[in-house]
């Protein structure tokens, strides 16, 4: 599952393949659409709850209170199932997904959409591969470093002056994410730990020099 994004996405993988997936965009409803969308999934599958044997969740980057619903509700099922969750970099799920799907090789770039006009983003030597941490800054700040680049994700759609070369998905899919965990892990390869890369302090803060009253 992944609440990264404006995408609630959740995917059901057995090992080989995605038997089944559910994918919906809306910035503002991820705690109401990610429980129903595991419910779809699972009745698709025609499976319960109980026959899952791990969890993978996209750890962002990206805002904190969306990318925290996926966060919680995983580490809720892995608790309650007694199942490892694993975690893994949303923006690799987007390279992934553009190297199966879209036959892109790389380098490339992809850029998700970190609002307040800003980018979360990395660079990629090929679908797999990620060359250096995450980062966020303002499209016009890395277009040139990524000039000549196709740039996948969001971010590319959003700002095509700074990324013209824009390349899909747009959005991230669960089943890439699943796809790529279980390649890794059958590799032998450890995931990251299911923690939160927030990349900057969330929006919500408390005021500072408030008045304080206290009773007489």
């Amino acid at each position: 599952m992944d609440t990264a994004t404006p995408a609630v996405t959740v995917a059901l993988h057995d090992g080989a393949s995605v038997i089944a997936s559910s994918g919906q965009v809306d910035a503002r409803r991820h705690g109401e659409l990610l429980l129903p969308a595991v419910d779809r999934v699972l009745a698709e599958a025609g499976v319960k709850l109980d026959a899952v044997t791990g969890v993978v969740v996209g750890v962002g980057p990206g805002p904190y209170t969306g990318l925290r619903v996926g966060l919680v509700t995983a580490a809720t099922f892995g608790s309650a199932l007694a199942v490892p969750v694993h975690g893994i970099c949303t923006l690799d799920g987007l390279a992934y997904a553009a190297g199966q799907e879209g036959g892109l090789e790389g380098p490339f770039a992809v850029a998700t959409d970190a609002r307040r006009k800003e980018v979360y983003w990395a660079r990629y030597e090929d679908a797999r591969t990620r060359a250096g941490d995450p980062a966020v800054d303002r499209p016009a700040d890395i277009a040139e470093a990524l000039a000549g680049l196709p740039v996948v994700g969001q971010g590319a759609v959003l700002y095509p002056e700074a990324f013209p070369d824009a390349r899909g998905p747009e959005h991230v899919a669960a089943g890439a994410l699943a796809a790529l965990a279980a390649e890794r892990l059958a590799a032998g390869q450890e995931l990251l730990e299911p923690q939160p890369l927030y990349l900057r302090r969330p929006d919500a803060q408390v005021p500072k020099n408030y008045k304080v009253v206290t009773p007489k």
